[in-house]
């Protein structure tokens, strides 16, 4: 026996890291020490900008979205799904992104399939002004079974001590600014193919009028980074809060960065629920939407009335509520 007749394909995995490597060399700056292949990657942290940095690291993946793009075949828009997640995760506390790892375990190395996902990446890595700075792809076809696969990522950024966002500055009567989502982004999907392919069953290439789209298109919509928005709004130290609605909805995430005492009240008529999340509502009966999915609204900023207006009046987003005692 070998490697290979076992289900590992070394030439394989070798050939991937080739076929990647300027994809993610697309991505690097100044402070990218080693290329791609490392052992590990080295990242130098420029001092001359910083006074007191913390890191502020997350780790996450994309759910069973993985599951509608093999069933549409599309796995390019994954990889920007993935960093696009995390980058939000460490937006909350205002961190600026500094570089990104991925995890990719698979039943059997498809080059075509890892280039795809990679090059998602980096397309989110650039906008988001990240390195992706090395990674693992693990074939293992024994936990994996044929065509499976999963990606997972992390992310390090940096914020200045004195400016970290905790929610401790949140105080009655602030207001609750909603950022409206491109969609599912990557929480529901459990629940939403239920609906979709095991009660209505519909195929991925089913056009649907309700919502003015193929399936697949509705559920692989990226889910959108909110850095380029809520940056400068970091700087100015406009913020007192920020929430990524993920699993657990506007409620469920909010309350986790506001103190004891305080609650938020949402108005859940200041936005227009997009067709998507009204067809999948009724279509499963659903009775805890606004648990399940983001309705809409993909991230919230949470700050005084008065910096709130400006917020509003240079973006697209909703006054949907407020922190009451």
């Amino acid at each position: 026996m070998d490697y290979k007749s076992s289900g590992v394909d070394i030439i394989a995995g070798e050939q991937a890291v080739a076929n990647i490597k300027s994809i993610v060399k697309k991505t690097y700056n100044k402070n990218v020490l080693v290329e791609l292949g490392s052992f590990g990657g080295c990242y130098q942290l420029d001092l001359n900008m910083w006074k007191q940095p913390v890191m502020v690291a997350s780790t996450d993946g994309v759910g069973t979205k993985l599951i509608v793009a093999q069933k549409a075949k599309i796995y390019n828009t994954i990889g920007q799904d993935l960093v696009n997640h995390c980058v939000n995760d460490i937006l909350v506390q205002g961190a600026i992104p500094q570089f990104f790892m991925d995890y990719i375990g698979i039943s059997s190395i498809d080059a075509d399939i890892i280039k795809d996902i990679i090059e998602g990446m980096s397309i989110a890595c650039i906008e988001n002004e990240l390195s992706l700075i090395g990674g693992e792809m693990a074939e293992m076809p024994d936990i994996y079974q044929k065509g499976d696969f999963d990606i997972v990522g992390t992310i390090v950024g940096l914020v200045e001590k004195d400016n970290l966002i905790t929610g401790n500055n949140i105080k009655e009567n602030d207001v609750i600014i909603g950022f409206p989502s491109t969609g599912l982004h990557t929480n529901g999907y459990t629940l939403a193919r239920k609906i979709i392919f095991d009660v209505m069953k519909l195929e991925i290439d089913t056009y649907v009028n309700d919502i003015g789209s193929t399936i697949k298109d509705a559920l692989l919509k990226i889910h959108k980074s909110y850095y380029p928005i809520i940056k400068k709004y970091i700087r100015a130290n406009m913020i007192h809060g920020m929430a990524h609605i993920t699993g657990g909805g506007l409620q469920g995430n909010i309350k986790r960065v506001i103190p004891n005492g305080l609650f938020p009240k949402i108005d859940y008529n200041s936005w227009d629920i997009p067709p998507l999340f009204k067809w999948l509502v009724d279509n499963g009966e659903v009775e805890d939407a606004f648990s399940a999915f983001n309705m809409g609204i993909g991230f919230v900023v949470i700050t005084s009335k008065e910096n709130a207006e400006t917020i509003l009046n240079e973006n697209l987003c909703y006054n949907i509520g407020e922190i009451i005692l």
